[in-house]
């Protein structure tokens, strides 16, 4: 278990900012294949180093304590809420973001579109309203599928532990439902 502290639950750019500098060091992350050496604060949440220094804004802040799921990232093939996990935690690992989860799922569990199947199974059940959760429902619900494509019922609805504002979970449900049937 990670010990993150206050500082992560509270981390913004634009109070890092205003803060005092501080001391940098540099980090390497392997993000969607490619890796990438940044020179950044030890204890900056992977989220902010995806979406600032890197610049991949699919994985979205909502709630800065690991409740919500939308920072939801792959770390070697594990859902993980990136805005508790300092970069130091996820140096040298296998990292995939909603951008990169189609180049993953190639040659595996792809779709002729190029979409991975959870994806392409999104838009064929209408599953986004607003949207703004999705990408981390994606990617808490393709490592789910990977570690159990065949789940009941209650495995999927004790699976689905990102929050919605827009209500999407029946069709979420049917999409997964649909990909374990297939």
């Amino acid at each position: 278990m990670l010990d993150c502290g206050v500082y992560l639950a509270v981390y913004t750019p634009k109070i890092a900012a205003q803060q005092s500098p501080k001391e940098t060091e540099m980090a390497t992350l392997k993000v969607n294949g490619v890796e990438h050496t940044l020179d950044i604060e030890p204890g900056m949440p992977l989220l902010w180093a995806i979406r600032d220094e890197l610049g991949m804004t699919g994985t979205k802040f909502g709630c800065g304590i690991a409740n919500c799921g939308a920072c939801t990232v792959h770390v070697n093939g594990q859902a993980v809420r990136s805005c508790v996990t300092p970069v130091s935690a996820a140096e040298g690992q296998e990292i995939t973001t909603i951008e990169g989860l189609a180049v993953a799922a190639a040659g595996s569990n792809s779709t002729p579109s190029g979409l991975s199947a959870v994806q392409q199974a999104w838009i064929d059940h209408q599953v986004p309203q607003c949207g703004y959760c999705q990408s981390g429902m994606i990617m808490a619900v393709s490592s789910f599928l990977a570690s159990n494509p065949n789940p009941t019922d209650a495995e999927i609805d004790a699976s689905i532990t990102n929050v919605c504002r827009c209500g999407s979970y029946p069709r979420a449900r049917k999409a997964i439902r649909a990909l374990a049937n297939a």
